[in-house]
């Protein structure tokens, strides 16, 4: 078998220089969008995101744009294809297989890689194969102001309701899916665009989040934080511009009340909405940084979310862990949610 380090050498510590066979892919677009009615380039439609691409670069990876031989190998090389077999959940499992899969009491086992769908291969915006969404700063990470807030924690104890996610009483996204960014999650990365002549629906299949954002106008006041932030939009040509400000406090977001998100959706075919990112926000972040997202268009509808965790989890949680009281055991930690996968660092 192949030294795996020995072949990823090449792939990871060539220079970014080094890459001159992307330069055609950047080319401007020479596709010419449709429009509305009312003039306004069409972007209406199903559109998917899932992709093993993340927001962020994995460290040992240099370059932004792979080939597609390249692309193919880090695929191999994922976490998620690495231990999608590993658990048990893809095997069909008997009574007793499953009473021994369970004695830990690992309560991660619930979003096991049976129910995930992240996706088989790199994502190719603008035609390139991209190791990240980040396309600014150069390395592809987020550029923390406290470098602290770069480190995810491993293990959370939630043993009371207030500490409980919003996600678990099904408010908001739990992937970061519907934004501010658009971020892709590990499954249920849909979405559905729909406009009129005054708005812009975007609905989230995850959790079915929707932005509803008026064309033109001004902020709304601030004293009131929105669930995804105050947006507004206006067109430039063939793109759409969307401004948001303003998040609730309480969701997944990459702003404060003091940063700016500014989006650009442009048709770059018809198969294909390029979705670029600038997030200002000087409290979190010693700079500005950017990104392109590839939203690819799908011939599935969206399926309705049915938030179970809204309904059942949290009393089952709480009566867990006034079980675990009551046998005078201690609150065991709650694993990240996605076991045996991490998206950030693990490719």
């Amino acid at each position: 078998m192949m030294n795996t380090s020995m072949k990823l050498a090449p792939l990871f510590f060539l220079a970014l220089a080094a890459i001159g066979s992307s330069a055609t892919a950047q080319e401007v677009s020479k596709y010419t969008p449709s429009r509305t009615s009312w003039g306004a380039p069409d972007l209406q439609g199903v559109w998917n995101n899932t992709s093993l691409t993340q927001l962020e670069r994995p460290s040992r990876i240099d370059r932004l744009a792979v080939s597609a031989e390249e692309a193919a190998f880090l695929a191999r090389q994922h976490t998620y294809t690495r231990a999608a077999y590993q658990d048990g959940s893809q095997s069909r499992l008997d009574t007793e297989s499953s009473r021994r899969l369970l004695a830990d009491k690992n309560t991660s086992r619930a979003y096991n890689s049976f129910w995930l769908d992240p996706g088989t291969g790199y994502a190719q915006v603008r035609g390139e194969y991209r190791t990240s969404w980040i396309t600014e700063p150069g390395d592809g990470r987020i550029p923390y102001r406290d470098p602290a807030s770069a480190t995810r924690p491993r293990t959370q104890i939630f043993d009371g309701p207030e500490a409980r996610p919003q996600s678990e009483r099904c408010l908001m996204s739990f992937t970061g899916g519907a934004g501010p960014v658009m971020n892709s999650g590990l499954y249920n990365s849909n979405y559905q665009i729909v406009q009129t002549p005054g708005y812009v629906m975007i609905l989230s299949e995850m959790i079915h989040d929707v932005r509803i954002i008026p064309m033109g106008g001004q902020h709304a006041s601030r004293d009131i934080p929105k669930w995804g932030g105050d947006a507004i939009g206006w067109y430039e040509g063939d793109t759409l511009v969307v401004e948001t400000v303003n998040p609730n406090p309480g969701q997944r977001s990459y702003i404060s009340a003091a940063g700016k998100l500014t989006e650009r959706f442009t048709r770059w075919s018809n198969g294909q909405i390029v979705y670029e990112f600038t997030v200002d926000d000087p409290t979190l972040y010693t700079k500005t940084w950017n990104g392109e997202i590839a939203l690819n268009a799908s011939k599935q509808p969206l399926y309705e979310y049915a938030c179970h965790e809204g309904n059942y989890a949290l009393p089952s949680i709480l009566n867990g862990a006034r079980a675990l009281e009551r046998e005078g055991r201690e609150q065991p930690p709650i694993k990240e949610p996605y076991p045996g996968v991490d998206v950030s660092e693990g490719q």
